[in-house]
């Protein structure tokens, strides 16, 4: 028996999870979409031969056993909160929002609901829960993007910073995942996805670059815990729709989907 999928938002992570659903995953079926845009949403379907309607998130939760978000941040919790409270299962990559309302982790507990906070663009998140389980000392991020990623972060603007300025590596930020995420929400849910596996979003240290040299985004990970010393590093492609997701975060999201009804599942 399937297990039915909705999505809410089809840009950038959304569609190619749509359309992977549509190509087949033994055990899901895409039931439907929810979007802000809705004719660019239809029109989309209807050019990748996806038939599925596209409809408001009050009845996707009707017909859904798990909804996959992939909303801009500020609508995060409109999707959230009815997901939850209906007691399926939200897929999402939204750590930064996620961080900023605990209150949803407890609506799950209660509704019996479930919340999967993808992998999205980063790494070694087994190792890091794993470390958890005894004593981490530290953990640091140290993160590289080309400026044009980090366009229209909050934090930059309100430094009156004009990304397209900077014509050497230049360190924007140094603080805390949780102050990191706030500041530059569209960029770093692998921040908060990092602090919340470890030791927390104001324990978890944060460093982010604007380089004109690098065409990827890269990001560094060193962990100290008692039981395990290691460094990690990410270079993703960013997407040609929007630079400040890389290629390989709907990928994550898809391949949790499919973890999800496989049989063999590998890592914790």
């Amino acid at each position: 028996m399937n297990l039915n999928v909705a999505i809410a938002g089809l840009g950038t992570i959304g569609f190619p999870v749509a359309e992977a659903l549509q190509r087949g995953i033994p055990g899901l079926a895409l039931i439907g979409v929810c979007s802000g845009r809705r004719e660019r949403a239809e029109a989309r379907l209807r050019a990748a031969k996806i038939d599925v309607p596209v409809t408001s998130i009050g009845e996707l939760v009707e017909r859904a056993d798990i909804v996959v978000e992939c909303v801009p941040t500020q609508l995060f919790r409109s999707i959230a909160e009815p997901v939850l409270q209906t007691g399926r299962v939200l897929v999402t990559v939204s750590g930064a929002a996620l961080l900023e309302a605990p209150d949803l982790v407890h609506l799950a507990e209660e509704k019996g609901a479930r919340i999967i906070l993808v992998t999205g663009a980063l790494l070694g998140l087994d190792a890091v829960r794993a470390a958890a389980e005894r004593q981490i000392h530290s953990v640091k991020m140290i993160s590289r993007k080309p400026p044009s990623s980090l366009r229209g972060a909050p934090y930059l603007e309100a430094k009156g910073l004009d990304v397209s300025t900077i014509t050497a590596p230049l360190l924007v930020f140094r603080g805390s995942a949780r102050e990191g995420a706030r500041g530059f929400p569209a960029n770093f849910n692998v921040a908060a996805a990092l602090s919340l596996a470890g030791i927390g979003a104001d324990a978890t240290e944060l460093e982010i670059w604007a380089d004109p040299a690098v065409t990827r985004n890269m990001h560094t990970i060193t962990v100290e815990a008692d039981s395990v010393r290691f460094s990690m590093t990410i270079e993703n492609v960013p997407s040609r729709e929007n630079p400040a997701t890389g290629q390989i975060t709907p990928l994550s999201v898809i391949a949790a989907l499919r973890g999800l009804v496989s049989p063999l599942r590998v890592g914790s």
